[in-house]
């Protein structure tokens, strides 16, 4: 038996899909009843929704210790993929709460029932700061904790120790830290909102640089690393490393949209984030750009895929390919 947890959300569910098309049994968790819907539509795009019947659903919550003992009856493999994504100072507390108390409930019920591997999906943004020397970030690159990081990306880290610390004491382990995932049916959160803002008429651009990913592969990477003997081993999973306005054309294009014309220079993100700050704190609702973000999207990050590719023999997807093909799949 395999237990996924955030089968509710875009890696999980397509890793469900994956899993069941491949004869396992899967058991997933999730928190409320109408965020087993997002999945369900999933798998009917795909027309699969014969594969979403042979799932098994448990109410639980990965910060409540005792939903989760019955989770855990005869599962021998986990993929630890719910976590929250937010870019919001003010989730602090939840996020920390969430990504790093939950990892560590997880962690400690597999070693507590013996898991025979656990898969933890991290994420970039917790990857180590490059030295003055240094022009590339790889698995090895160290986290630098004086520098500025977001709220998330602490989180991310924080359970990527938690996860080390189960290694430490037996529990075979693998971590995949994608970048930013691409893929079909969920265009309201997470990475997906590129497509939904993008189809809506988005103005603005950067030329920042970060590594791409889509959720096929991210899939692939995750299942071919639990079935291999390799444990203890962080791997990167990005297809390329592209600029924000490269992507943003190639959706455009797909969408049959006008692409951002307006290049928002980084004076102009630093003035952005702050009057976010000031509407958000008087109006009590969600930052749409926080400080960290605002530089992340100048930042030009080369993120190195080598590890994966030298071990796993992997050959990605074309990122800028996918998005067509994803684009006109989903209509």
């Amino acid at each position: 038996m395999v237990l996924i947890t955030g089968a509710t959300g875009l890696v999980g569910s397509h890793l469900a899909i994956h899993l069941l098309e491949n004869n396992e049994k899967v058991r997933a968790i999730y928190r409320t009843s109408t965020s087993i819907e997002k999945t369900k539509s999933l798998f009917a795009l795909y027309k699969k929704e014969f594969l979403f019947e042979k799932m098994e659903w448990i109410q639980a919550d990965i910060t409540d210790i005792p939903s989760l003992e019955i989770a855990f009856i005869d599962v021998e493999y986990v993929y630890h993929c719910a976590a929250l994504i937010s870019f919001d100072p003010k989730d602090e507390k939840q996020l920390r709460k969430i990504n790093i108390e939950g990892t560590a409930n997880i962690v400690n019920f597999c070693s507590a029932y013996a898991i025979k591997k656990l898969c933890y999906v991290s994420s970039i943004a917790a990857l180590g700061d490059l030295k003055e020397n240094e022009t590339t970030i790889t698995e090895e690159t160290e986290w630098n904790p004086e520098k500025s990081h977001s709220d998330y990306a602490i989180s991310k880290y924080g359970a990527e120790i938690e996860v080390w610390r189960g290694y430490q004491e037996g529990l075979p382990i693998v971590i995949v830290s994608p970048g930013v995932i691409l893929g079909p049916g969920f265009w309201n959160t997470g990475s997906g909102q590129i497509f939904s803002k993008v189809k809506k008429g988005l103005l603005l651009y950067t030329k920042g640089i970060t590594g791409f990913v889509t959720v096929n592969d991210v899939v692939k990477i995750m299942t071919q690393l639990m079935k291999s003997d390799i444990s203890g081993e962080r791997y990167v999973a990005i297809a390329a490393n592209i600029s924000f306005e490269t992507i943003l054309n190639t959706i455009s294009k797909a969408l049959k949209v006008k692409p951002p014309r307006i290049y928002a220079k980084p004076w102009i993100t630093e003035i952005i984030w702050r009057i976010d700050w000031i509407t958000s704190t008087f109006f009590n609702r969600k930052r749409r750009l926080s400080k960290d973000m605002a530089h992340s999207l100048h930042s030009e990050n080369c993120i190195s895929n080598e590890k994966v590719k030298r071990d796993l023999e992997f050959a990605f997807q074309n990122v800028e390919v996918y998005c067509n093909e994803m684009i006109a799949f989903s209509k």
